[in-house]
C-alpha cells in the first residue's frame, strides 16, 4: 500500500468539503511563512540586537514563540519534504540536496493534497526544490492549486532570475533579461501571496510562502554573494558591506511578513487563520555568522547535526485561540506539521506518518510528544552524519567511522560538554534509534568509509 492510499484511509465525510459549507464553523486558513538560511539568533524575538524585525517581533508577541523547534534536515530540500510529507530524513523520498533529479513521486502525499481534498484553496511561493518541470514532484502534481516562484534547487539562488514558475508555465521576466537587476524575485512572490488571499478570503485556504530570503545568491549575480535592492535601513552603519546585505535582506522579508498579517486584518482574517513562521535550517554564508551570533546560544550551522544546523525559530499566531506573548519549551519538528495541519481542518490524524499534532500545545492542551527525534544528512558525501533528541539528550555522529557524542541540551543547548563516556547505556540506547529510524534508500546510497 503506498503512502498516498495510506492517507486515504481518511473517511471520506472528512474530505467533504468545507465546514461552513455543512453548517458548522469554518476552519482555519492556515498560513505557513519559511525564511531561507535564517539563523535561531537572527530575529528581535530570538535575541538578535543588531538586525530589525519589527513584523516578525510583534508575530511573536501576538503570539506563541517556540524555543525547541527543529527543522526537516539541516539543508534546503529534505526539510521542505519533511515539512510537506510528514516523514523524517530516515524514511523521506527526498533526503539531501544532491545528487539532484530526486523528486516527490506520484505516490508521495503532502500536507497540500490532505487540504486541498478537504476543501482547501491552495498555493505555494517562493522555493520549491521538490520536483523540477516535467517530474511528478512539480507543485501542482503535488496538492498545490497554484504556484509562482522557483522549481529548481539550483535556480532558486538567482534574485534576478530570467524567470519564474506561474503554475506550469514559465513567466519570462524580461526587465531582467536587459538589466539583471530589475525584478527582485522575492518581492514577486509577495505580491502574488497578497493576490492569493484577496482572491480566496470567503474560503478556507492554505498558503504556503517559503521565501529565498536571506539565502546567498547565485554566484552568476556577482561577487557580493548577498543581493538586495537595498542595505537601507543599514546603509550608515560602520559595518562591513556583506553584513549589512545580510541584516537588510531579512528586514527585507520582515517587511514581506508585515505586508502579509496586514492583508490578512484588512479582510478580517486575524482571528480565523493560523500563522506559522520558522526557517528552513540554520544559517549558512556569505557573511560572518558571529557578526549578528545568527544561531544565538547554539553551535553549528547549516549542514551541521548540531543544534545550530536544525533547531530553528517556530512562531504561532492564532488570535483568540493562542496565548499572546506565550513561549513554549515543546520538542517538535517539521514532520510534525502534516498532522497538525490535519488537526486543524478537522480531519482526523493520518493513517501513517513519523509526526504528532501540536496542536495542544498550542492552544493548552494535553501535548503527546515524542519517543525520539531523528536527521540524517550527507549520504552520497564524505561523511554520513545522523542525529537523535530523546527528550534531554541530543546525540551526534559525524561519521560512521566517528564515535557518537553525547549532549544534555536542556542544560547545555550550546552542546559545549561532550558526556558520552559518562552515560554509555544512553548511548546504546540512542544509537539503537539512529537504526532503527534510518531505512535505507536507493537513491541515496550511503558511502562507507574505507
Amino acid at each position: 500500500m503506498t503512502r498516498r492510499e495510506l492517507f486515504r484511509l481518511v473517511p471520506a465525510t472528512a474530505l467533504a468539503g468545507p465546514a461552513s459549507a455543512q453548517g458548522g464553523p469554518r476552519r482555519p486558513n492556515i498560513v505557513w511563512i519559511m525564511a531561507d538560511d535564517l539563523g535561531y539568533g537572527d530575529l528581535g524575538c530570538y535575541g538578535q540586537t543588531k538586525i530589525r524585525t519589527p513584523n516578525i517581533d510583534r508575530l511573536a508577541a501576538e503570539g506563541m514563540r517556540f524555543t525547541q523547534a527543529y527543522a526537516g534536515s539541516t539543508v534546503c530540500a529534505p526539510s521542505r519534504c519533511a515539512l510537506l510529507t510528514g516523514f523524517h530524513n530516515g524514511h523521506g523520498r527526498v533526503r539531501d540536496n544532491i545528487p539532484h533529479g530526486v523528486f516527490l513521486r506520484p505516490d508521495d502525499f503532502t500536507v497540500a493534497e490532505l487540504l486541498q481534498q478537504a476543501g482547501y484553496a491552495t498555493a505555494g511561493y517562493g522555493k520549491w526544490s521538490l520536483g523540477n518541470p516535467g517530474s511528478w514532484g512539480v507543485p501542482l502534481y503535488q496538492g498545490f492549486d497554484e504556484y509562482f516562484g522557483h522549481l529548481n534547487q539550483d535556480q532558486a539562488h538567482q534574485y534576478y532570475a530570467d524567470y519564474l514558475w506561474d503554475d506550469d508555465r514559465i513567466r519570462l521576466l524580461m526587465e531582467n533579461r536587459q538589466d539583471r537587476h530589475v525584478q527582485y524575485a522575492p518581492d514577486l512572490f509577495v505580491e502574488e501571496a497578497l493576490d492569493f488571499i484577496d482572491r480566496h478570503r470567503e474560503r478556507p485556504f492554505f498558503l504556503y510562502f517559503a521565501t529565498t530570503l536571506p539565502h546567498f545568491s547565485d554566484f552568476t549575480e556577482g561577487p557580493d554573494k548577498l543581493i538586495v535592492p537595498s542595505d537601507e535601513p543599514y546603509s550608515g552603519e560602520d559595518w562591513p558591506q556583506l553584513e549589512k546585505n545580510y541584516a537588510a535582506m531579512i528586514t527585507r522579508l520582515d517587511g514581506h511578513v508585515g505586508r502579509l498579517l496586514d492583508k490578512l486584518t484588512e479582510h478580517g482574517l486575524d482571528s480565523n487563520t493560523i500563522v506559522f513562521f520558522t526557517s528552513d535550517n540554520g544559517p549558512w554564508g556569505g557573511h560572518d555568522l558571529e557578526f549578528f551570533r545568527s544561531a544565538g546560544p547554539l553551535r553549528g550551522k547549516k549542514r551541521d547535526m548540531y543544534e545550530g544546523g536544525i533547531r530553528v525559530p517556530l512562531i504561532a499566531r492564532w488570535k483568540g485561540r493562542i496565548e499572546a506573548g506565550s513561549v513554549s519549551g515543546h520538542v517538535c519538528a517539521f514532520w510534525d506539521f502534516l498532522p497538525t495541519a490535519a488537526e486543524l481542518a478537522g480531519l482526523p490524524p493520518p493513517a501513517k506518518t513519523d509526526g504528532i499534532s501540536f496542536v495542544p500545545a498550542l492552544t493548552g492542551g494535553e501535548q503527546r510528544r515524542h519517543e525520539a527525534l531523528y536527521w540524517d544528512y550527507g549520504h552520497t558525501r564524505s561523511a554520513f552524519l545522523q542525529a537523535v533528541r530523546q527528550g534531554e539528550w541530543k546525540a551526534v555522529r559525524n561519521g560512521l567511522d566517528q564515535p557518537i557524542e553525547l549532549y544534555d541540551v536542556e542544560a547545555d543547548p550550546g552542546e559545549t560538554r561532550d558526556v558520552a563516556a559518562a552515560h554509555p547505556d544512553v548511548v546504546r540506547r540512542l544509537e539503537a534509534v539512529m537504526a532503527e529510524a534510518y531505512v535505507a534508500s536507493p537513491d541515496y546510497p550511503v558511502r562507507r568509509p574505507e
